[in-house]
């Protein structure tokens, strides 16, 4: 089957990947007694450490944008979203051999019902980013302007980095079991190699350009650019954004073609 041919089959079962994605929220959640608010606990905990830490410890509070801790609010958020992604899509045909094997659902179904549910987590976690705005905004200490329309597209973007990436992981993971932790330590340093703590801008030049390489340096420039003033240094990085959006499409389409010739070997194994 061509990339074509799986899209339209994936399409298909759309009903089936919203049960799916059903499933998994009410699992995550059911024997929880905090529930929802551990999606939004933990990234706020982090940027107020964060915060603590640069502003206090290091007086560095020229390394984001200001008002500084809604800075981190938007780039942890986006974090919690690509690192948990990563996590699961890598072992989401494992966890779910049996029912891999045995159904006759496209298998990228399983991939993507992780990218989507916690994409569905971000965005329930985005009432909380915009009670910070608005506080902040009553303040006079952020300036909203026309390049919120950036936002939502941002989310695609990273939506779409996040399916490539797991389509190219998932597969080669199940094959290859080490992945797991190859993919933790990767996490841990990609966290400091992605603009999450600091803005691009600070990475000294050429550094700067080799960030744009990674997908949510675009991701957190666009999420980031309707919420604070850009003057002089502080400009919009239109190229990281760019490469961004070109980078995130051309992971989905190496993502289904490695899924693609991988599917065979990777059922065979689990």
């Amino acid at each position: 089957m061509d990339i074509f041919s799986r899209t339209r089959a994936i399409s298909a079962k759309r009903s089936v990947l919203w049960t799916l994605i059903v499933r998994d929220l009410r699992v995550r959640y059911a024997n929880s007694v905090l529930g929802y608010v551990w999606t939004v606990l933990d990234p706020l905990l982090m940027s107020l450490i964060y915060f603590v830490v640069f502003v206090y410890i290091f007086k560095r509070g020229d390394v984001g944008h200001k008002p500084y801790f809604l800075f981190l609010v938007i780039g942890l958020l986006s974090w919690q979203w690509f690192s948990g992604s990563l996590t699961d899509t890598s072992r989401a045909l494992i966890q779910e051999a049996k029912l891999v094997r045995s159904t006759n659902l496209p298998r990228e179904l399983w991939v993507l019902r992780v990218v989507l549910s916690k994409g569905i987590e971000y965005l329930l976690s985005l009432p909380v980013l915009f009670a910070f705005t608005a506080i902040y905004f009553f303040k006079n200490d952020t300036h909203l302007n026309w390049l919120l329309v950036l936002f939502p597209v941002a989310i695609v973007v990273q939506a779409v980095a996040l399916a490539g990436l797991g389509l190219l992981l998932a597969p080669v993971t199940a094959l290859v079991t080490d992945m797991q932790r190859v993919i933790r330590i990767v996490l841990r340093m990609l966290f400091y190699a992605t603009p999450v703590v600091y803005a691009g801008r600070v990475v000294p030049h050429p550094y700067d350009k080799m960030t744009w390489l990674n997908p949510m340096t675009g991701v957190l420039e666009m999420m980031r650019a309707g919420f604070f003033s850009h003057q002089g240094k502080q400009a919009v990085v239109w190229g990281s954004i760019i490469t961004s959006v070109v980078i995130s499409v051309l992971l989905l389409v190496v993502g289904s073609y490695v899924f693609a010739r991988l599917e065979r070997p990777v059922l065979k194994e689990i």
